[in-house]
């Protein structure tokens, strides 16, 4: 049948959009690219229209056509690569995880079955020092994105110069369809698996995304039980019982809500009055829109998996928090009028943190985001697409590299801790978290206003440059 008037009208409708978001995605390509060349004194280089497949030598695991959160990753250190100067000659490390292990997790079931996960550790760059990074739990996870969090890690980890390189972990299971006891067994088997690779001075892994400081208590019990010694410094974020150190639990949030102050500053935000929407409850999301509204701030919007919340004169968040805690979301609190998912992102607000996965910004809603001001509590909630939408209307974003720097900062203080054996109070690791974190987010700050980049690639630049300094230092074995 041929197709009707309407039809034929609506299929124009999507090519004409179609083609006005491949002309906008060149445009912003062209854009970033002068810019580069802007930075180096040299005449602008076109833009790359290829496809990442056909840019990077990619890996024979990966699929070209759908490299996922790897291909994001590839993205920026492209937009990189030309203010590093001589260091690019290092450039293809980045490019590279020095290694990735895939294992095989069984476990027995409560009902007596066998049931098998596939799970995940990389390690992407150790030159700085052992690896460091979470372990997820989400049954959606794959290789391509435990591979660009592994290189997130390496970046955030030299943004803030702490001595570690970056590693991620994973498993592909579903933790609300199984019970306590089952996924003890997946964390103590996938811990065993993983064991090969992992150490004090190795690989610290630490909670993620369904993970907490119990399943960091069953990890280093596992690997301590293996090597016949207790192992404290093999994990972070656990208990504070057994080695865990104090402000762990929201330092991430404090230090979003750290470098969201000192930004607002300079931009002549007043926090005082500020409104504020947050995507995600969880420890990041929850402790920064809590230190937020203790500094007068109003969070007017909240969402996660659960809903989607609204009260322009602010939200009660002891009463929401509690709520939280209680139901296992926002879904269901009284004290707001209910959002549709998609109006969230269009909410008047001054400051948006997106706080839950990834991927959550995106070029469909980026042109109605607000704020004047994204601060990215999750890892990696920006697709570069709407990382230039935010960027071409005048939205500072402060990228989660050097934003949710704050839980891998005080992991590090934990680390140390464990191995000297002397433990420090609450007040002094926040003290030293506000100053590593003001400090580095200065210096990024710093590197934009010299290159006129936005603070995506500053904080890629500073890092990238520390991480390739220290490659070319230590020089190639053998």
């Amino acid at each position: 049948m041929p197709p009707s008037g309407k039809n034929k009208s609506a299929a124009k409708d999507a090519a004409k959009k179609k083609d006005k978001d491949a002309k906008g995605r060149a445009k912003r390509e062209a854009k970033h690219a002068a810019k580069a060349a802007k930075g180096q004194g040299a005449k602008p280089a076109a833009a790359p229209s290829s496809p990442l497949s056909q840019q990077h030598a990619l890996p024979s695991y990966l699929d070209p056509a759908h490299l996922g959160p790897w291909g994001i990753y590839l993205k920026q250190v492209d937009r990189v690569t030309p203010y590093l100067g001589h260091l690019a000659k290092w450039v293809e490390t980045l490019k590279h995880p020095k290694r990735s292990l895939i294992v095989d997790v069984p476990i027995e079931l409560d009902d007596g079955s066998v049931a098998h996960f596939e799970g995940y550790r990389v390690q992407h760059n150790l030159s700085r020092g052992p690896g460091k990074g979470g372990v997820r739990f989400h049954q959606d996870v794959t290789l391509s994105e435990v591979m660009a969090l592994s290189a997130w890690m390496s970046i955030k980890n030299a943004a803030v110069n702490v001595p570690y390189g970056g590693a991620k972990g994973g498993i592909r299971i579903d933790p609300r369809q199984y019970s306590q006891a089952e996924l003890e067994r997946v964390a103590r088997r996938y811990t065993s698996e993983i064991g090969l690779i992992i150490g004090p001075n190795k690989d610290i892994p630490a909670p993620d995304v369904n993970t907490n400081e119990r399943t960091m208590a069953w990890m280093m019990d596992t690997y301590s039980m293996n090597i016949g010694a207790t192992a404290t410094g093999v994990v972070t974020g656990k208990p504070v019982e057994i080695g865990g150190s104090l402000g762990r639990r929201e330092a991430t949030g404090r230090g979003v809500f750290t470098v969201g102050v000192e930004a607002a500053r300079l931009i002549g935000l007043d926090i005082e009055g500020a409104r504020v929407a947050v995507q995600g409850l969880g420890n990041v999301g929850g402790t920064a829109a809590r230190l937020f509204a203790e500094a007068g701030a109003k969070i007017v919007a909240v969402q996660d998996h659960t809903g989607s919340l609204y009260r322009a004169s602010g939200l009660d968040m002891e009463a929401l928090l509690a709520h939280v805690r209680d139901s296992g979301g926002v879904g269901g609190f009284k004290k707001a009028d209910k959002l549709s998912g998609d109006e969230f992102w269009g909410v008047d607000c001054d400051i948006l943190i997106p706080a839950a996965l990834e991927g959550q910004i995106t070029e469909d809603n980026a042109p109605r985001i607000k704020a004047r001001m994204v601060i990215e509590g999750a890892n990696g909630p920006t697709t570069p697409g709407a990382d230039d939408i935010l960027d071409d209307k005048g939205v500072l974003v402060l990228p989660d590299v050097i934003a949710n720097a704050g839980g891998v900062t005080v992991s590090y203080f934990e680390w140390v801790q464990d191995f000297s054996s002397f433990f420090w109070t609450e007040d002094e690791i926040n003290q030293r978290l506000v100053k590593i974190m003001k400090d580095a987010f200065h210096a990024v700050w710093q590197v934009a206003q010299q290159h006129q980049v936005n603070l995506r690639t500053a904080t890629f630049i500073v890092a990238c440059s520390r991480i390739l300094l220290a490659r070319e230092l230590r020089g190639l074995y053998p």
